[in-house]
């Protein structure tokens, strides 16, 4: 598990500010292509702001889930596109 964790980790870290990937895509790119329910599990539990799981949206567009409350990640996500 904790290879697993680290991998997604690895590539949220490089999720560019202002740009989104979803919780598919960001299981496809770390080697494990149906694991994006375990992606967004993982991620619920990262508390560290160097990890910008805020950037990881679901496929349907809408924001997803976040430690601190969708309303906070919808603003982090806006205040990076301008």
């Amino acid at each position: 598990m904790a290879e697993f964790k680290e991998k997604i980790y690895r590539v949220v870290k490089k999720i560019p500010p202002g740009k989104t990937m979803t919780y598919k895509e960001v299981a496809e790119t770390a080697g494990f292509p149906k694991a994006w329910r375990a992606v967004g599990n993982v991620l619920n539990k990262n508390r560290s702001s160097k990890i910008p799981c805020h950037r990881v949206i679901k496929s349907d567009g809408k924001v997803g889930g976040y430690y601190l409350g969708t309303k906070k990640k919808t603003s982090l996500l806006k205040k990076e596109e301008s």
